[in-house]
């Protein structure tokens, strides 16, 4: 049987749990610092229970989660699915993303739709057989809740479900509202922009790498662009973080991922996650993942350091699995406000055997252009294709400048 969200009942409990007008509203105790090197707490929307319960009241919910989804206490966190339900919301069944509603999967695999252990909650899988809710989904459900702890690269891909939610919610006329979180890369905006030919998955719109906007923003420049199709608008509401701008330092304290474990692994996605469209191993298979890169085929003359792939959690199947990989430890390497090519343009330069390093097809998926490879391989320096970027940047900042919520 359904239970309901009845407010006045349950303030005294809400109270209780948040503190009056909310305790976990006042902080989640990661310590940030902004561009004036002042110490501030961000607060996710998660967290700013009194701005979007209310407008939960009475409604079947369906919320789009996963392990990072989560309000912060003073002595840990727990899982927002687990407090709306503690707070008698009528939570109907989670939507989950790649790596899974726990966030065990490797990257690729698929994810099965079941029940979760813990809630018996129905779980539908956004990667799977379907990356878009159906129809039949959506059934009986009056609002989706939409909070994922995103890490601003445009290959990564939760903004991907996002916008198949926005759509999917547009079509059924079901409200959407999505909760943000910070944008660890939010500090600068930079890398190829897609072309409309290499639509995928991977990327959706004709958006630089790197786009410097947290889940709230991105989701409306979706809507207000036209992004969704045939003229489709979502009903969106965004509930939006405080004490945050886009140069604020954020230490993730959940993976959003299974291999990105840390700061300096997020920092380095942008750049190191080119090497998912090659044949080169960039950390996976070690607990060093997207802080090296290395393979067997890269001259044991020039690269010095070594490292072995073998299966661990998050990356059953490495690349280069149990052999011996030359190539670079990045793990000490100062923070970036960048995309950097150098380690991709070395690599190349210095691969025994140049046809194995790119996988065209992957890789172009990735960068979201076919001309990254070719300026590679024919020899262009990194400064020559940091230029030919310059134009789309221009552009794409103007656009983005309409749906920044945050200074």
């Amino acid at each position: 049987m359904p239970i309901y969200f009845d407010f006045k009942s349950t303030f005294l409990l809400l109270a209780f749990l948040f503190g009056t007008c909310s305790q976990d509203e006042k902080t989640n105790y990661k310590k940030t610092t902004d561009d004036t090197s002042q110490a501030k707490t961000i607060i996710v929307a998660a967290n700013r229970t009194n701005a979007y319960l209310p407008k939960l009241s009475n409604k079947k919910i369906a919320i789009v989660a996963n392990q990072t989804s989560v309000i912060f206490k003073e002595n840990g966190h727990t899982h927002l699915v687990d407090s709306l339900l503690t707070l008698n919301v009528k939570v109907q069944k989670v939507f989950a993303p790649e790596h899974g509603f726990r966030g065990e999967a490797d990257a690729g695999e698929l994810v099965t739709d079941g029940r979760d252990a813990r809630t018996g909650l129905p779980l539908i899988s956004l990667y799977g057989k379907s990356k878009k809710p159906k129809s039949d989904d959506l059934k009986g459900i009056d609002m989706v809740v939409f909070d994922i702890q995103d890490v601003g690269v445009r290959f990564y891909t939760y903004i991907a479900t996002l916008q198949l939610v926005m759509q999917a919610c547009a079509e059924e006329g079901i409200p959407l509202m999505v909760l943000d979180r910070p944008n660890p890369n939010a500090h600068y905006i930079d890398g190829p922009t897609m072309e409309p030919e290499n639509r995928s998955f991977l990327g959706m719109n004709s958006i630089p790498l790197v786009y410097g906007m947290t889940m709230t923003e991105y989701a409306q420049m979706v809507n207000q662009e036209g992004w969704l199709g045939n003229g489709l608008k979502a009903d969106l509401t965004v509930i939006t973080m405080e004490n945050y701008n886009h140069n604020s330092f954020y230490s993730l304290p959940i993976r959003p991922s299974p291999n990105l474990p840390n700061d300096q692994a997020i920092n380095l996605y942008p750049s190191l996650g080119l090497f998912e469209g090659t044949y080169i191993n960039a950390g996976r298979g070690t607990e060093f993942q997207f802080q090296r890169y290395g393979a067997s085929f890269l001259d044991s003359t020039f690269f010095t350091f070594q490292y072995q792939p073998k299966p661990n959690f998050g990356s059953k199947y490495p690349k280069e699995e149990g052999k011996v990989c030359f190539g670079e430890d990045l793990s000490s390497e100062k923070r970036l406000n960048k995309v950097s090519l150098q380690w991709l343009i070395k690599a190349y330069e210095h691969a025994t055997d140049k046809s194995k390093v790119f996988n065209a097809p992957s890789f172009t998926k990735h960068a979201g252009t076919s001309k990254l490879q070719k300026q590679i391989t024919s020899g262009m320096s990194e400064k020559e294709i940091v230029a030919s970027w310059e134009k789309d940047l221009h552009d794409f900042k103007k656009i983005r400048a309409n749906y920044l919520l945050y200074d």
